[in-house]
C-alpha cells in the first residue's frame, strides 16, 4: 500500500496581495524601486516621501507579500523589486487607477518631470521617448505608422505594449543605429518593432530589445541621467547635442518634440 502526499493549495490570495497596495506610502516605495533600482531604507524613505520611522514597517509588509527582496551588502541592506512582474503590476494598476489631483508644488514638479522624460520598464518614455520615436519616423529609419495613438479607432490600450501597428526598422535606420554601436541582434529589418502607448502623451514610444538597447546607449554616453523623481530621466546638454546630430536637428532651446507639438524636457545643468 502506498500513499501520495499532495500539497493542498486554494485560490490565489489576490485580496491579501492587493492589501499591500492599499497604502499610498507603500505604493510610493514600490515606484521608487522601479527600473531595477536597489536602495537602502533611508534613501527609500526620502524618495518616497515616507517618514523614516515608518518605512521599515512598510518594507516588512512588502517583503511578506513577496513584492520586494532585500540584499545585504556590508553593513547596509538594499531593497529592490522582487522581479519584473511586480513592475508590470504597477504599470497595469497605473492604467486602471484614476489620476489624483495635484495639491503641492513638489507633486507638480514630480509629475512634470515624469511627463518630460522617464523610463518605462527599460526604455525611454514620456515626451522625450515619443519625440525620439517620431524623429526616427521622420528620418525614415522606422516605417509602418505615424507614431500616434488614435483613441477612437485604435485597439491598443494606453500605458500598455502596442500590437496594432507593424513598425519595422528600415535598412537606413539599421545602418545608422549600427554606426551608433547599437547591438546587431536588435537591428532586424524584418521583425516588427515593439512599441508602447505612452500614457502621458497618448502616442507611441519605442520598446522591446531595440528600445532597451538605445536607452542603455544613451546612459552609457552620458546623454541621459537619472532624475530626482523615481523613474524620471534628465537629458544632459551633451545628450541634446548628440541627439540633434544623430537624427534630424531638434529645435533650439528647451522645447523639442514631434511635429505639431512643443515638448519641454528636463535638462541637466
Amino acid at each position: 500500500m502506498f500513499s501520495v502526499r499532495q500539497e493542498s493549495q486554494g485560490e490565489p490570495d489576490i485580496a491579501g496581495l492587493a492589501s499591500a497596495f492599499a497604502d499610498p506610502r507603500r505604493v510610493r516605495v514600490l515606484m521608487a524601486l522601479a527600473d531595477e533600482r536597489a536602495l537602502p531604507a533611508g534613501r527609500l524613505a526620502e524618495e518616497a516621501g515616507v517618514a523614516a520611522s515608518t518605512v521599515s514597517n512598510h518594507l516588512s509588509v512588502l517583503l511578506e507579500r513577496g513584492l520586494v527582496a532585500v540584499e545585504q551588502q556590508g553593513r547596509h541592506r538594499y531593497y529592490r523589486l522582487a522581479d519584473a512582474e511586480v513592475e508590470g503590476v504597477l504599470e497595469a494598476l497605473a492604467r486602471l487607477a484614476p489620476r489624483t489631483p495635484i495639491t503641492s508644488l513638489r507633486e507638480h514638479t514630480r509629475v512634470a518631470a515624469l511627463r518630460a522624460a522617464r523610463t518605462c520598464y527599460h526604455h525611454l518614455a514620456g515626451q522625450a521617448g515619443v519625440a525620439l520615436f517620431r524623429q526616427f519616423l521622420d528620418a525614415g529609419w522606422v516605417t509602418g505608422g505615424d507614431g500616434l495613438h488614435h483613441p477612437g479607432t485604435s485597439r491598443d490600450r494606453l500605458s500598455a505594449p502596442g500590437s496594432e501597428i507593424d513598425y519595422t526598422l528600415t535598412p537606413e535606420g539599421a545602418a545608422a543605429l549600427s554606426a551608433w554601436a547599437i547591438p546587431p541582434h536588435t537591428l532586424s529589418t524584418t521583425r516588427p518593432l515593439r512599441y508602447c502607448v505612452d500614457w502621458t502623451e497618448q502616442a507611441h514610444h519605442l520598446a522591446g530589445p531595440l528600445g532597451t538597447a538605445i536607452t542603455a546607449r544613451l546612459f552609457d554616453l552620458g546623454w541621459i541621467t537619472r532624475g530626482n523623481a523615481p523613474r524620471s530621466i534628465r537629458i544632459t546638454a551633451q545628450g541634446r547635442d548628440g541627439l540633434s546630430a544623430l537624427t534630424p536637428p531638434l529645435p533650439s532651446g528647451r522645447d523639442f518634440g514631434p511635429s505639431g507639438g512643443r515638448i519641454r524636457a528636463e535638462i541637466a545643468t
